[in-house]
């Protein structure tokens, strides 16, 4: 059906439709190429007519990571507008994060305005001459599935739904679109629209039959399989799809440390844990479930002879520019539709004693790999500066089924045995840093039902923007716990610096250049700053305790906190 509604610019009848299109929120950092769009939303709110929620994010990197942040857990792009070409430029970093995570994103900046006179919304500021640039989109055009500047208020309806129709289409991801300030600052009286809207996001894929009956004969004829994964768990839908073909193959599933998202229950039998790296060697057929580096070639490899299958959306990342994992088959498609019909494929053609074997031998070594996890927390469990598997361990105690978990490195995923769909979220393949503190929120607004713990290293809080973040937090009533394993350096800095040179120079010196971040702030003030309650925490009997006071300020006082581990130095 048709909408019609009374409007007085381009930029109100942009909101009108963004609401339509269920679009929660607008994240801002505004610029004076706002103008139109806030005019139109003071209108709005004075007439009590619909429109996404600003909030006001007073740096673009948590800004875009909010938007992140909902969309990972709600499955719906959010809007994110930033200042011009300099804001976009600030952004690049998190809409570097989203395309490599494949999350939908209507990622958007003002232009500067074009005419330098005689239209409402020219220039008449110093910056418009400067600010301007030939080919803004080009700065983010690698990284976006598609782009486009607002010409004209007549063609309004067909650009935001094909932005947000392209965003949502698998793989999913961030789209550009830049809003001239005289096209947003256009009057006009009425703007009609299509209600729900004319396009719709492609639907998901399955691998093709003879693929697939191909994959469960070979599958079927495995003695030793194995199962990677990284991402696979993006589908909340695909996990329990994943357990069901383990079950079936008797195989384990081991999730990549760097895991994006929940992709297995963490207390499954069958999970084989966070490191595939020792049975690469002896696996026979090595399933690989949407995981973008399932291996490191340079340090390992699996056996020449083995078989390598490859499953996902784009299970070769084309847009990578080298990726050379071999695969003897690439069975594209939505992970939980191939993945069902390998399954199925598959019964028939099992062994029912080989595949309960099997099981028992791999249910065997994953419960023993469980203790072994739970053995090394104990024996650190006193250690002070404070152990990382302690403080993980300690954080992990933390977690039930009505928690969410955003993780920027350094919590050990080991430690936890996290099983519900969507309660987890890594941190972003392309390793832009300061995403865990904007994505927290985000996913706050996205379930305001659940208890968000995010956690980071030093290093990635200060990337975050954290004088921004928590005044969101606290400004718009966000509450999150927010902890810090503050281990005063680079650690990935020196890992890399030991794989490459580990009798070097710099490993032999008794300060590594450029790695170190000492002194430290005292990060939990920072926190205090906008209202929120913080700790600093050295002593690691005292940790437990420090945690479940900081869970009860964010679920019962509904204010944001912050635990600062001291932690052992690399």
């Amino acid at each position: 059906m048709r909408k019609r509604a009374t409007v007085e610019s381009t930029a109100d009848a942009y909101l009108e439709l963004l609401a339509a299109r269920d679009v929660d929120y607008l994240f801002a950092n505004a610029g004076t190429d706002f103008a139109p769009l806030i005019e139109a939303y003071a209108r709005r709110q004075a007439n009590g007519l619909p429109f996404p929620r600003p909030i006001t994010v007073p740096h673009e990197i948590p800004a875009v990571a909010m938007a992140h942040g909902h969309a990972m857990v709600s499955g719906k792009p959010q809007a994110v507008m930033v200042h011009v070409i300099v804001g976009a430029a600030n952004a690049l970093g998190g809409v570097i994060n989203a395309a490599r995570s494949q999350v939908p994103i209507l990622f958007t900046a003002g232009r500067t305005p074009i005419t330098e006179q005689g239209m409402l919304g020219s220039r008449d500021r110093q910056i418009h001459w400067a600010q301007e640039a030939f080919d803004q989109a080009g700065l983010a055009r690698e990284f976006v599935k598609w782009d486009y500047e607002l010409r004209n208020f007549a063609q309004l309806e067909t650009v935001v739904d094909r932005a947000l129709a392209i965003a949502r289409s698998e793989p999913p991801g961030p789209v550009y679109l830049t809003l001239p300030r005289e096209v947003l600052a256009e009057p006009h009286e009425t703007f009609e629209y299509a209600d729900p809207s004319r396009l719709a996001p492609n639907s998901p894929v399955v691998a093709g039959p003879e693929e697939v009956a191909a994959t469960a004969r070979v599958l079927a004829a495995a003695r030793n399989p194995i199962v990677i994964t990284k991402a696979g768990g993006r589908d909340p839908l695909a996990v329990p799809v994943l357990a069901h073909f383990a079950e079936t193959l008797g195989a384990p599933v081991f999730e990549d440390p760097a895991r994006t998202y929940l992709n297995f229950p963490g207390d499954h039998p069958l999970h084989g844990g966070f490191d595939p790296g020792p049975h690469l060697a002896t696996a026979d057929v090595v399933v690989v479930v949407e995981a973008d580096a399932p291996w490191f070639p340079a340090l390992r490899n699996p056996s020449p002879d083995a078989t390598i299958i490859q499953i996902g959306v784009d299970p070769l990342f084309s847009r990578y520019p080298v990726r050379g994992f071999p695969t003897a088959g690439a069975l594209a498609g939505a992970p939980r539709l191939t993945l069902a019909a390998l399954a199925q494929a598959l019964r028939p053609l099992l062994d029912a004693a080989t595949v309960a074997a099997r099981r028992r031998k791999w249910e065997a070594e994953s419960a023993a790999q469980r203790e072994a996890v739970a053995a090394r927390a104990r024996a650190v469990s006193g250690d002070t500066p404070i152990d990382m598997a302690w403080a993980s361990r300690c954080v992990a105690d933390c977690i039930d089924d009505d928690t969410i978990v955003v993780n920027e490195y350094d919590l050990d995923s080991s430690q936890t045995q996290m099983r519900v769909p969507g309660s987890y979220f890594g941190s972003s393949p392309a390793g832009g840093l300061g995403w865990a503190l904007g994505a927290a929120l985000g996913a706050r607004l996205a379930a305001p039902a659940k208890t968000v713990i995010s956690c980071m290293g030093d290093g990635t809080y200060i990337f975050g923007s954290p004088t921004a973040s928590h005044w969101v937090s606290r400004a718009y009533q966000i509450p999150a716990l927010f902890v810090v394993f503050n281990n005063r350096a680079w650690n990935a800095v020196k890992r890399s610096v030991a794989s490459l040179a580990k009798d070097g120079w710099a490993m032999r010196a008794e300060t590594m250049p450029l790695y170190q971040l000492d002194p430290a702030p005292d990060y939990e003030m920072v926190c205090r700053a906008s209202g929120g309650w913080g700790e600093k925490v050295e002593d690691p009997a005292a940790l437990p305790g420090v945690l479940k006071t900081a869970l009860h300020v964010v679920r019962n006082e509904k204010r944001q906190a912050l635990v600062n581990i001291i932690c052992k130095k690399p």
